[in-house]
């Protein structure tokens, strides 16, 4: 009995709890919508040297997920594995290098029998994949649903088996759920074991694929907290246009305002923060929005709130988020082609009394004891701010 229970023990401790896989939004870069299936490890390595020089991974970003693309097939003995043209060094020896940069590996496959670029996926080996991707050292998974039949009830079994499977591969691996927010999984995905959720189509680099996705994320704020994330997708900052799968249907580019706005509305709804563009070669814009500091914080805020979209119109959009210590992020977004002044009263969100603005993009205090915010925006602009009661 005692050897039984001491099993038990030893069985809890091995297993984290939801919550301890993903107290907050995961970060890092992912490299789909830059490289699509053109990868190989010499680009996640020097992927990983750049996280790490340009300070992304201090800044949090410290996974890198490799996408679609990287399957080899499978051995005489229906193991995984990969290309061995593209990662001919083999993938436990990849995430070793990317874990010597503090960095965590991140892979994909689908809940059928082919990806969606097609590809080998994991349907019917949930288990034997799973204890593969343990033994090289994967740290998350992203679990597309191409080529799996329409149905929710079909979802909640194939999601819930390799759930298990990755409960059970003796390691902890993040399991990020992705299969389009179709089946509506804010209701169901937490139960099937999923960490987060996509909750939209295939973001593209245009302002009107971000907007779509923001609309639809926006309005699931109950479903977001510790351990259990909406997902709107992964940021386009920074893609500029570039020729690969967020090229796609109009996806030409944004401009450095709009790109602000995806960091900014991300951030307040609490969503994951996975950066597509090419880390390598960054211009300063780029840097300037990925790595703000304060920004960040928002997103990462331990209380885990996605922020609630209080003022919705066709000219504004304002968000209130609250954070751990007290204060309230405010997120003030002109959707309009023109520039707009913008008066909001405190006191008409739910906020009463005085506070210190914070302006997150300026990095300086804007504000000692005020009960609105006055001020022009421009076409697109976010305005992200911290407040702190007085």
């Amino acid at each position: 009995m005692l050897a039984l229970c001491m099993n038990i023990i030893s069985a809890n401790a091995q297993s984290p709890s939801v919550t301890d896989l993903a107290p907050t939004p995961p970060m890092g870069w992912m490299t789909w919508n830059f490289f699509g299936t053109n990868i190989n490890e010499n680009i996640i390595r020097e992927m990983a040297d750049a996280m790490v020089n340009n300070g992304m991974v201090k800044a949090g970003y410290d996974h890198i997920m490799i996408d679609d693309g990287w399957q080899g097939g499978r051995d005489n003995k229906n193991n995984m594995i990969p290309d061995p043209q593209k990662f001919p060094s083999g993938m436990k020896a990849l995430a070793d290098y990317v874990h010597s940069k503090g960095i965590k590996l991140g892979i994909y496959s689908d809940a059928a029998q082919l990806t969606c670029a097609g590809y080998t996926a994991s349907l019917g080996f949930e288990e034997q994949d799973a204890k593969t991707f343990a033994s090289w050292g994967i740290d998350y998974l992203k679990y597309d649903y191409c080529h799996a039949p329409s149905d929710s009830n079909t979802a909640k079994i194939r999601y819930k088996k390799m759930a298990d499977a990755l409960r059970n591969s003796g390691r902890p691996i993040v399991f990020s759920i992705c299969e389009w927010g179709g089946r509506q999984p804010w209701f169901w995905a937490a139960n099937a074991g999923g960490q987060l959720w996509r909750t939209t189509s295939d973001i593209r680099d245009s302002w009107k694929s971000l907007t779509h996705n923001l609309d639809i994320n926006a309005e699931l704020e109950a479903s977001a907290g510790p351990g259990h994330w909406n997902d709107p997708d992964m940021l386009v900052v920074g893609l500029r246009g570039s020729k690969g799968p967020s090229s796609h249907k109009g996806g030409t580019g944004c401009n450095d305002i709009e790109y602000q706005t995806n960091m900014s509305l991300w951030c307040i709804m609490a969503s994951p923060l996975i950066a597509t563009n090419d880390v390598r070669n960054m211009d300063e814009a780029t840097k300037r929005i990925l790595l703000n500091d304060e920004a960040i914080a928002i997103d990462q805020d331990p209380l885990g709130k996605q922020g609630k979209r209080k003022i919705a119109d066709s000219v504004w959009n304002v968000f209130v988020k609250p954070l751990q210590n007290g204060d309230y992020a405010i997120a003030i977004l002109n959707r309009s082609n023109a520039t707009q002044k913008s008066d909001i009263d405190f006191n008409s969100l739910g906020l009463e009394g005085k506070y210190e603005i914070e302006d997150v993009w300026q990095h300086k205090v804007i504000g000692k004891k005020e009960k609105k915010w006055k001020g022009n925006l421009q076409s697109h602009e976010t305005r992200l701010f911290r407040l702190k009661k007085v």
